[in-house]
């Protein structure tokens, strides 16, 4: 997939990980706000999009596919299937312990990338660059009933037990900063229903809400 940029230094700050940013110095700056605005940006093209891809989809429906188009484990998909890992500025030691293909920081760029792309050449060219990959996604989700978010699913059998709302508690957190793995209870009333790892908070309460369903025997 090719990507014409007019700016090259949005396109080299969209690639540069914080890592590479403390290993040179003469490297302006990293890829966090470009990041910033691709999030705000993706959100409002995905949701445009299936707005007009699914007109007869319900809004709970909506909803729940956007998350799973947007949630981090898809847009790492998303950079690998364009291989950006391997443009990355990373540095040395990211590079070592696997970053290039780590998904928490392959999808902050993957981020990064939209946010530069919309700076350089608008919506029109961030929508013409992930309508094939929302096609194909969209596909295989509907197809292997992937819509469901863990959460909202707990949520629900909580309130059909007239149960109080789930709390999610993070129990510890460990790695570096730009790596900090946090690990989270799901509790309700007072109860451990659940535990989950992941890379930033929303993909460790996310597994903390399938690892309940799991014990419950609600999935598989």
């Amino acid at each position: 997939m090719h990507l014409a940029f007019n700016d090259l230094l949005l396109v080299s700050r969209a690639l540069t990980h914080r890592s590479y940013l403390n290993e040179h110095p003469e490297a302006l700056e990293d890829n966090e706000r470009l990041e910033f605005l691709g999030d705000a940006v993706l959100d409002f093209l995905v949701g445009a999009w299936l707005y007009n891809h699914f007109p007869e989809m319900p809004e709970g429906d909506l909803t729940r596919m956007r998350s799973a188009l947007v949630h981090t484990e898809q847009l790492a998909e998303f950079a690998r299937q364009i291989n950006l890992g391997q443009a990355l500025r990373l540095g040395r030691g990211e590079a070592q312990g696997g970053g290039r293909e780590r998904s928490a920081l392959l999808c902050d760029t993957f981020e990064a990338l939209i946010g530069a792309l919309y700076l350089d050449l608008g919506i029109d060219a961030v929508l013409k660059f992930i309508s094939p990959l929302l096609e194909e996604a969209s596909n295989d989700i509907l197809i292997n009933q992937k819509i469901e978010d863990p959460k909202s699913m707990f949520q629900e059998w909580v309130q059909a037990q007239g149960m109080p709302t789930p709390i999610y508690v993070t129990r510890n957190s460990f790695g570096p900063d730009h790596s900090k793995v946090f690990e989270v209870d799901v509790v309700v009333d007072d109860q451990v229903f659940g535990t989950g790892t992941g890379h930033g908070k929303q993909a460790a309460t996310k597994a903390a809400a399938k690892d309940a369903l799991q014990r419950l025997g609600l999935i598989d």
